[in-house]
């Protein structure tokens, strides 16, 4: 009886403590510590269909990095397969600036990836040109079009590079669309971000 009582007493510690080291770093713990299962941005869900489910999924975690008009931007663990929607969620919503028009919502994440969520006015590119850098992941095909250097079909082999390969995690990646060489890419760099 001593022994299972010192024994509860190691455990709950050790829980006590991982809980502890978790909230120094400053970054949420991704597993439930009372279930072991992987929760993600989206509102009531906890990421496991059963108990086969809980351990596949609590290793397919993506970590995102969110900012711009949201209101907690910063580093989020979600799942494998979530959306931007998802990302833009688990850092506290959008805020009332964002403009989510410029976002595809729907957009597949991936590891590394960065989402930004534009304020309204900000990513615009109609009148008197772009009052900013243009989001690689955000832009539409009309807004890439317009950027100088960039016609119609290229601006569609960017978005479709995007859609492909889950967004841009730098400028440096727009190198591999096809049409795009050094030189373009070096032309483009000061009018983008990721």
């Amino acid at each position: 009886m001593v022994y299972a009582a010192a024994a509860l007493a190691v455990a709950l510690i050790g829980a006590r403590y991982m809980k502890s080291v978790a909230a120094e770093a400053g970054t949420p713990a991704p597993v439930d510590q009372s279930s072991g299962e992987f929760r993600s941005g989206r509102a009531g869900a906890t990421g496991a269909a059963g108990a086969s489910g809980a351990s596949a999924e609590k290793f397919s975690a993506l970590v995102v990095h969110v900012a711009g008009a949201v209101r907690r931007p910063g580093v989020v663990r979600l799942r494998d397969g979530d959306r931007v929607g998802d990302a833009i969620s688990a850092a506290g919503g959008a805020s009332s600036k964002a403009d989510l028009n410029a976002v595809n919502l729907a957009l597949r994440l991936s590891d590394g990836q960065q989402v930004i969520v534009p304020a309204s006015g900000v990513v615009t590119t109609g009148g008197g040109g772009a009052t900013g850098p243009v989001s690689l992941s955000a832009a539409t095909v009309d807004q890439l079009d317009e950027l100088e250097g960039v016609g119609p079909g290229l601006a569609e082999k960017i978005v479709a590079y995007r859609t492909e390969h889950g967004g841009f995690r730098s400028v440096d990646e727009l190198g591999e669309v096809p049409g795009i060489g050094d030189k373009r890419l070096e032309s483009l760099r000061g009018q983008l971000q990721p």
